[in-house]
């Protein structure tokens, strides 16, 4: 059995702490507009430098692409029926892709995107993102419900892991992860347009983001979820979109007014 280590909690004035402060309220600000294929149901959504890595879902469906954001992929892989494409991460020289019922993780060549082999896990799969962690490479990955859980960045073998709280409350339905740069994880929580930023050390939930009210009304009728976000390289900017999206959204995360 893997242990998650002792919550860090963060000294905050007047003898509050992280357990008990209110998260902040935040909202998507667009600052730029890209097109996102339509077709695509999107699972999961990476950035590596200046090459965006998208995977999408369904039952023969399924793939995990690569290329410029809002251009044509470059690269594309299909994963063959029956199964459901879920969240992917890159780490090293290794790209993951999850399954979402299958209980198979598929390790890819990051720069081919042919499959280099497989691993199995228990549960169902939904996000996955990696991290930096006192000099090591870890996974984090979310199953649908309010638990992360940490796996080793190589052989995907589980090493701990945390349950996400806001106002002492179970957060669930933990969908695509982006592990951001300030050491943040941020979690689309389906089906709703919100995004939550959890500090995976805690498990606690820092923010509350809006996203909503990004698409119009004729695009909303066909579009489905919102899932996907990735940080931008280089910039404290993150792109975000949604199953059946027409667009993708460069944005900053600012307070709600």
């Amino acid at each position: 059995m893997h242990v998650a280590p002792s919550p860090h909690i963060q000294r905050l004035p007047h003898g509050r702490t992280a357990r008990t402060a209110k998260a902040q309220l935040l909202r998507a600000q667009v600052r730029d507009v890209l097109p996102h294929d339509p077709r695509a149901f999107t699972q999961g959504l990476e950035f590596r430098n200046a090459t965006l890595y998208e995977s999408t879902g369904l039952v023969g469906q399924s793939s995990v692409r690569a290329g410029s954001p809002g251009r044509p992929s470059k690269v594309h892989a299909e994963l063959p029926a029956p199964l459901f494409g879920e969240g992917i991460t890159v780490v090293g020289d290794r790209l993951w892709q999850l399954t979402w019922r299958d209980g198979i993780a598929i390790e890819r060549d990051p720069r081919t995107l042919q499959e280099r082999g497989r691993v199995t896990y228990q549960g169902e799969g939904w996000g996955l993102c990696h991290q930096r962690v006192a000099g090591q490479d870890r996974l984090i990955m979310s199953n649908g419900t309010d638990r992360l859980t940490f796996r080793d960045a190589t052989t995907f073998a589980v090493t701990g892991g945390v349950s996400v709280r806001q106002d002492g409350q179970p957060v669930t339905h933990l969908n695509e992860l982006e592990c951001a740069p300030d050491g943040s994880v941020y979690a689309n929580v389906y089906p709703t347009d919100t995004i939550k930023r959890i500090d995976p050390r805690t498990g606690i939930v820092t923010a509350h983001i809006d996203a909503s009210a990004l698409l119009t009304s004729s695009e909303r009728r066909e579009a489905k979820q919102l899932n996907g976000i990735a940080a931008v390289p280089g910039t404290d900017l993150f792109l975000i979109t949604g199953k059946n999206w027409p667009r993708a959204f460069r944005v900053a995360f600012v307070p709600s007014s």
